[in-house]
């Protein structure tokens, strides 16, 4: 039997609505929001993806096996259609899906990417992560302060600690597939395939302060989207929804109203 995605569901009975974490994310970095809209009618489905969370690790890692399990998960819990988010890595995976399972897909909301290729660019953040040595049993403060020395900005460096847990007692470890990650830098960088359409609402929401959407990239997203609204939240970053929540939530609000 196939795995079947991890997932922490917010709501009961509501209108089913999907949300997908970035890379090296897991669901808990979004029960905040998952609480405002399941108070507004909304089943809200916040999935651990593959090799992340307390999902199941795979050497299998590609956007395309990502799309098998969401649609997996959507079939187990009797879902036929949904309203879908996703973040960053997260985002390309809710993309995917919408172009290769248009019915599946209620409406879109893209956070913080486009559908193009980005280059691998976490190289500080990885050299942190291979500098922790879990056979040695450090303690929680010693892993903190081996990734402080590469990751000086303190919400990324949280961001990262928060996938830290007990394998066991007096046992740490990372939660994502650290392996499978430094195996394949590119394929969270993958972009969409040129043919790829949906027809169905996208909204598209970008942090002013990021470069992950930039205004050139306007034009690739209608190729893909054509019914596609961008949106920015000015002063915030790629933690968009982290950093401004309730604008983020607002913008998600009027769009799924509408």
């Amino acid at each position: 039997m196939q795995e079947i995605l991890y997932s922490n569901i917010q709501g009961n009975g509501g209108i089913p609505f999907i949300v997908m974490h970035g890379y090296l994310g897991m669901s808990d970095n979004w029960k905040g929001f998952a609480r405002n809209l399941s108070e507004i009618g909304y089943e809200v489905h916040l999935l651990d993806l593959r090799n992340h969370g307390r999902s199941f690790h795979s050497s299998q890692w590609s956007y395309e096996y990502m799309v098998q399990d969401v649609v997996r998960y959507m079939d187990y819990h009797g879902i036929c259609d949904a309203v879908v988010l996703g973040h960053s890595m997260g985002g390309k995976v809710a993309m995917n899906l919408a172009t290769m399972f248009p019915s599946r897909v209620d409406k879109l909301i893209v956070a913080d990417i486009a559908p193009k290729f980005y280059p691998a660019h976490h190289q500080e953040i990885f050299e942190a992560l291979n500098k922790v040595d879990f056979s040695v049993k450090p303690s929680r403060s010693e892993v903190d302060e081996i990734i402080s020395r590469y990751i000086k900005d303190v919400s990324t460096k949280m961001f990262l600690l928060k996938s830290l847990y007990w394998v066991e007692p007096e046992q740490l470890g990372f939660r994502f597939n650290l392996d499978v990650f430094n195996d394949n830098p590119d394929v969270v960088g993958v972009g969409l395939d040129k043919d790829s359409v949906y027809q169905g609402d996208s909204l598209f929401i970008r942090g002013g302060a990021s470069d992950y959407i930039k205004e050139e990239d306007f034009e690739d997203i209608i190729l893909h989207f054509p019914l596609a609204k961008v949106l920015t939240i000015q002063g915030a970053g790629h933690w968009l929804h982290a950093q401004e929540p309730e604008i983020f939530l607002d913008y998600v609000k009027d769009f799924i109203k509408n």
